[in-house]
């Protein structure tokens, strides 16, 4: 289930990608398919190590290269271990709402793409992430821990992207079948397994068929209702060609 449209990233073969938050993988499988050397970039150890794991069977069958590069690094988002213009295409998906300094994030994500690339950032959408948290407070942080600290707009993601150098160029919306069932699962209880609540069971099957099948009457019904009530926004922006990072402290010094 993708949520980055790869065209609009523009991402071609050979290019280098940063998925940030990779979780388990679903951009940085797709970026692979297309030719791409990718970097699977995450806090959660486990998850990167189902990445690599998962990695072996997928080239067994045929779905990209052996030869690409592609490597799994453990790292925080506002403290990137990349040198700077490292990447032509960089993903943050659903990573930003997750951290309080998000500034910090912004930068890393200027700092890291080369100039003349492009930075996908998804983010939860505003009105159903709105639903949520008036539903469930077990739904975001504080409550649950490590869990969304904001809501955004798509204006400030935007403002943060400008601010950060780079020059927003694009949005939409995506998945909103997905919408109703967070909605469904917070009336329920957010923390509860799937398979106590027959609503939310059958639901999450309705999901699973979808992604797995792809029928053209849901896909239909998610491209006429993800204007409204897309669960995630994207917001494409680039890295002019002749911008090159700020100087530090330490160089600027040097430098006088």
């Amino acid at each position: 289930m993708l949520t980055v449209d790869y065209d609009r990233l523009g991402l071609r073969a050979g290019d280098r990608l940063l998925d940030l938050g990779c979780g388990f993988g679903r951009h940085t499988y797709e970026a692979l398919v297309r030719g791409a050397h990718v970097v699977s970039c995450d806090m959660a150890l486990p998850e990167l190590e189902q990445v690599r794991d998962t990695e072996p069977e997928l080239i067994d069958n045929g779905f990209f290269d052996r030869e690409l590069s592609h490597t799994q690094v453990q790292g925080d988002g506002t403290r990137l271990p990349f040198a700077d213009n490292s990447f032509d295409k960089v993903i943050a998906s659903e990573v930003l709402e997750h951290v309080p300094d998000d500034i910090a994030a912004y930068d890393e994500l200027m700092r890291v793409t080369k100039p003349g690339g492009t930075v996908a950032v998804t983010i939860p959408a505003r009105f159903p992430e709105r639903v949520c948290w008036k539903l469930s407070s077990d739904y975001h942080a504080p409550a649950a821990e490590g869990g969304h600290v904001r809501i955004y707009s798509e204006a400030e993601v935007r403002s943060k992207l400008s601010g950060a150098g780079l020059d927003p160029v694009g949005s939409h919306k995506a998945h909103a079948l997905h919408s109703p069932y967070w909605w469904l699962r917070c009336v329920v209880g957010v923390n509860n397994e799937i398979d106590d609540n027959w609503s939310v069971r059958t639901y999450n099957q309705l999901l699973e068929w979808d992604i797995m099948k792809q029928p053209w009457i849901t896909r239909a019904a998610e491209k006429m209702l993800n204007p409204v009530l897309g669960k995630s926004l994207v917001v494409y922006a680039d890295k002019s060609p002749l911008r090159t990072p700020a100087p530090t402290a330490g160089q600027a010094a040097h430098a006088a």
